[in-house]
């Protein structure tokens, strides 16, 4: 049976580093209330977060007021869905194009055979696929796939996709992209719990070459779960002032008691594959937050260095959404790591998609 394989990957970040901006800003409106200003500075010096990056550039007004230099989230009324829409048919796919142009060649001439893409920040049509390949020079009669609006786990369903056209057509060469522009839903609000939800999230985009050359990280199979009673722990809903998030507090211990759980079933269909967590040598996760970091660790008693990866990822970019795991593998490829690897994400639903891999 022939083996799909992540032959490089390649990542993209806006030019603006916001982090510290959105500290200042959200700090600013909560000046009239000190104990949530505390708790606030206590969230963001335990978030395990230095940078995250947006098209948006930050400013500070004489005043001391924070903007930025287009007063999209100006002092006024903030933009509508539309006109954030409009912002992402701009810059998503600029910022796919920049993550393809980094996997280095001339990928028009790279025999793609299928292009896939995942994003879950914005909707267009014409799509993102054709987007790309419009920007790229890519033969527009290459087969595409759209993975929409599916969240944070979206990179384990593009990569399915692709681990499935190469297992079937042995000589494809298929294009994975997958780009969020988490900035873009920024929302105005006195709900601290909101307000550190957004301090996560940050843009990006990644894109991988997925071919059954045997080079990079071998992707073995694929597995979902589900936790019940969980459908509005994590939520992503299109209002009239961009789509809201809903991430609620819980979200940590539900997913450290689903993995406990599994952990003690161990069984053939679970998550783990009826394996312990010490036949892993390395794990790429999905960096949705230290909390959740953290619950995998403790719920898989991991040597603290084994999600290493993924919490570098997490200060140096944030949760990028569905390009976040991109993140991870890719620092893994440039870190040279070895060995047999699962690879855990987790988003609405509250779901989970793992995978097996590799380390060709």
């Amino acid at each position: 049976m022939t083996t799909a394989h992540i032959n490089a990957i390649a990542t993209a970040v806006p030019p603006h580093q916001v982090h510290d901006a959105f500290v200042g800003f959200v700090r600013g409106t909560l000046d009239g209330d000190a104990k949530q200003r505390n708790l606030f500075d206590r969230m963001v010096a335990r978030a395990g977060i230095e940078r995250r990056y947006s098209f948006l550039e930050p400013e500070v007004l004489p005043d001391g007021s924070i903007t930025d230099s287009e007063r999209f989230y100006g002092l006024g009324e903030w933009p509508s869905t539309g006109e954030r829409m409009a912002r992402y048919e701009r810059w998503a796919p600029e910022l796919a194009v920049r993550a393809v142009e980094a996997l280095g060649g001339d990928i028009a001439a790279a025999g793609i055979t299928h292009l896939v893409v995942a994003s879950c920040t914005g909707f267009v049509a014409p799509g993102l696929d054709q987007l790309i390949i419009a920007r790229t020079g890519i033969d527009p009669a290459v087969e595409r796939t759209l993975i929409g609006f599916m969240g944070c786990y979206a990179a384990v369903n593009a990569l399915r996709t692709a681990h499935h056209i190469v297992r079937s057509e042995p000589q494809a060469r298929v294009l994975v992209v997958t780009v969020e522009l988490c900035t873009l839903h920024f929302q105005r609000t006195g709900d601290l719990g909101k307000l550190l939800s957004m301090l996560l999230f940050g843009d990006g985009a990644a894109a991988a070459i997925v071919t059954a050359q045997s080079q990079g990280i071998a992707l073995t199979d694929f597995r979902s779960a589900a936790i019940a009673g969980s459908a509005e722990a994590i939520t992503w809903r299109i209002g009239d002032q961009g789509f809201d998030m809903h991430l609620d507090g819980q979200v940590p211990g539900l997913i450290a008691e689903a993995l406990a759980r599994e952990l003690q079933r161990n069984d053939d269909a679970g998550l783990l594959r009826g394996r312990s967590p010490e036949d892993f040598d390395v794990w790429a996760v999905h960096a949705g937050g230290r909390t959740i970091l953290d619950a995998v660790e403790r719920a898989f008693a991991l040597d603290p260095r084994a999600l290493e990866p993924s919490r570098g990822v997490l200060r140096d970019v944030g949760n990028v959404s569905s390009a976040t795991l991109m993140f991870v593998l890719a620092r893994m490829l440039a870190d040279g790591a070895q060995g047999n690897g699962l690879g855990l994400a987790f988003g609405p639903g509250l779901a989970a998609e793992s995978f097996r891999f590799r380390m060709a």
